[in-house]
């Protein structure tokens, strides 16, 4: 469910317009959001505790390089549900979508090569994502973040 969907949902229910009820969400979430930064915790009865908790610094490994990287600590948020939220979500038959996981980044492509083995667009294939000049090389194109 999206932010959208949910602010469709309670303006029917509440028989407010969808401005309006989107302005209150986003109110909310603002509340939120203001109450972990100033005081690190926000807890909500029946349906939970949100907690900033620090990470600890530690040492990680670049997957291209495989250089060992220090990280940096930093403050993520944990959510702890609430017991109604347990009991009702332990209950439920909750239709679960296949998740989306992301591909691993692939190896430049030379111009005219198949792009997509498991694409059903051909069309599409056989065209090139990005027209090298001759100053180019393939590690030089502009890669888009997904």
């Amino acid at each position: 469910m999206t932010k959208k969907e949910i602010v469709k949902s309670i303006s029917e229910r509440a028989n407010l317009t969808q401005l309006k009820t989107k302005e209150i969400v986003q109110w909310t979430f603002d509340a939120i959001i203001a109450t972990l930064v100033t005081e690190g915790r926000i807890e909500l009865r029946n349906f939970g505790v949100f907690e900033v908790r620090q990470r600890k610094a530690r040492k990680a490994r670049n997957p291209r390089t495989g250089e060992a990287v220090d990280v940096q600590p930093k403050n993520v948020v944990n959510f702890q549900p609430g017991k109604e939220m347990e009991i009702e979500v332990r209950k439920a038959k909750v239709a679960t979508k296949k998740r989306k996981t992301r591909k691993p980044a692939a190896e430049p492509v030379a111009a005219g090569a198949n792009h997509s083995p498991t694409s059903n667009h051909a069309d599409l294939d056989s065209e090139p994502l990005h027209e090298t000049t001759s100053a180019e090389s393939p590690e030089e194109i502009p890669l888009k973040p997904r």
